[in-house]
């Protein structure tokens, strides 16, 4: 189903105060304010907060799957579909970087029935990465490193992009990705790579 440009705005201003203010000090009227909008308005074309935090939420996740899914599913060496894989989440949470912050940090002020949906699609995803993971394990491509550990900390550490990335910045998403693509595809052949280079 097509959204109309007025829920596509609300979205959008939504989105912006979540990830500015957090989801529980915005209120509908603050939405409304930020799109010139009577706060009565709003109701017109949401149900509630949370039906716009829901949403938002959800196209993200749909963002992440669209991109990432198709390069976790296709036959390439292992190495380079991880690779892939990473550079494509970071061009998610660096393009839609409001969305990807709201996704990540304001998803457990949903209902308990949507948080449940809200994790099994992130531990989906995340096997996905798991599954890269492990098929170059198999195969002998990577050392034999905690698949699920391993996993987390290369989502965690992709997702914490969006907390610091800036349009103006120094680096460009390409960079940022090429270079925890390096970092990670490196230590998972050499585990200890880490340790050793800090001390």
């Amino acid at each position: 189903m097509v959204e109309s440009p007025r829920r596509q705005q609300i979205e959008d201003a939504a989105s912006a105060l979540f990830r500015e203010r957090g989801y529980a000090a915005t209120s509908v009227r603050d939405i409304a304010k930020a799109l010139n909008l009577q706060g009565g308005s709003l109701y017109a074309h949401v149900a509630s907060k949370e039906d716009v935090l829901w949403s938002i939420v959800a196209r993200a996740a749909d963002r992440f799957n669209r991109e990432v899914g198709p390069l976790a599913a296709n036959e390439a060496p292992a190495p380079t579909r991880l690779r892939e894989m990473i550079r494509a989440h970071v061009a998610v949470v660096t393009s839609a970087q409001k969305d990807a912050a709201v996704f990540l940090d304001e998803w457990r002020f949903l209902s308990l029935e949507r948080r449940e949906q809200v994790a099994a699609r992130r531990d989906a995803y995340e096997a996905m990465f798991r599954h890269a993971i492990a098929d170059g394990i198999q195969t002998g491509v990577f050392c034999a490193v905690d698949v699920r550990i391993t996993a987390t900390a290369i989502l965690s550490a992709l997702n914490g992009i969006a907390a610091w990335y800036r349009v103006d910045g120094s680096l460009s998403p390409d960079e940022i990705a090429d270079s925890y693509a390096d970092l990670f595809l490196r230590a998972v052949h050499e585990p200890h790579f880490m340790t050793r280079t800090i001390t």
